[in-house]
């Protein structure tokens, strides 16, 4: 995170199939199934309190380099993580659009 974005200590929980990170007394959070050897990112959750910081963001980013790592392909199938790769074209070679 560059700028005034605060620095995130984000954690992978592999078991749980969740990324989270607290900033400020607030947990945020991603959550990934895995189906047929591609992660489907189900949900990604920032409270308000901490929301426009780039947090989801950040989770987004994690679970898609980590998702790249595993030769994974990637469904996102929350609406952040689904604007998120429109934004983001560096990742389109990991987005498989089946549910």
């Amino acid at each position: 995170m560059t700028g005034d974005q605060p620095s995130l200590d984000l954690h992978h929980d592999p078991a749980a199939r969740r990324f989270s990170t607290r900033l400020e007394g607030h947990d945020a959070e991603l959550l990934y199934s895995l189906r047929d050897g591609r992660m489907v990112i189900d949900h990604t959750g920032v409270p308000e309190a901490i929301g426009g910081r780039g947090v989801a963001a950040a989770l987004v980013r994690a679970a898609l380099d980590h998702a790249r790592a595993q030769g994974w392909r990637v469904v996102p199938a929350c609406s952040y993580s689904a604007a998120y790769v429109q934004r983001h074209p560096e990742y389109a070679d990991l987005i498989d659009a089946r549910s």
